[in-house]
């Protein structure tokens, strides 16, 4: 672990004692928000995560000031933007074609999607957007893999982080993707 990380974690995992949640128990951190969930909302410094409208509307994009747009439901059967559509903006854009059914496995985008938002957060003034259909499932899985990946945080931290601002639900499958990478990193 790289030096000063360490203090950043929570106290279970420097004392190794730290294991990955049940599904169950972590479906009951998820829902603590009160109130619907907006087009868009800041999830993390700098890090949104929204919906299809929000990721059509280039006006409000650029209010926010987004320096980066995260597809993760990319496609001609999903939500077809695209770098073609962002080309009137200084908007970099990624796509990940992936469908949200629990058969599905997001796990091999979990690191190159984290990759981008860390190249986006690491320029002064990068803002990253996040989106799917709705909002709640493969981008907020996304979001959750970043978080534990890049910012050194269990699954746990990285839930209570993004749903104390929206609204999440990773399905099934992507929740237990979401527990073996946690399991792979934080439990030894």
């Amino acid at each position: 672990m790289p030096r000063g990380l360490g203090s950043m974690a929570s106290p279970e995992v420097q004392a190794g004692s730290y294991e990955t949640p049940t599904a169950s128990e972590l479906h009951r951190l998820m829902w603590t928000k009160k109130g619907g969930n907006n087009r868009m909302d800041e999830v993390y410094p700098r890090i949104y995560i929204g919906d299809m409208y929000a990721a059509k509307d280039k006006r409000t994009l650029q209010a926010h000031h987004i320096t980066h747009v995260l597809n993760a439901a990319d496609g001609k059967y999903n939500v077809n933007t695209g770098p073609s559509f962002y080309r009137d903006t200084a908007i970099t854009y990624y796509g990940v074609e992936a469908f949200d059914m629990p058969s599905f496995d997001l796990s091999p985008f979990f690191r190159p999607a984290a990759n981008f938002i860390k190249n986006a957060l690491s320029l002064p003034t990068g803002k990253v957007f996040v989106h799917c259909a709705m909002g709640l499932s493969r981008s907020s899985t996304l979001v959750l893999a970043y978080l534990m990946i890049h910012e050194n945080m269990t699954l746990v931290d990285a839930i209570k982080a993004v749903s104390a601002n929206r609204n999440v639900s990773p399905n099934e499958g992507f929740l237990e993707q979401l527990r073996r990478l946690d399991t792979k990193l934080h439990c030894h």
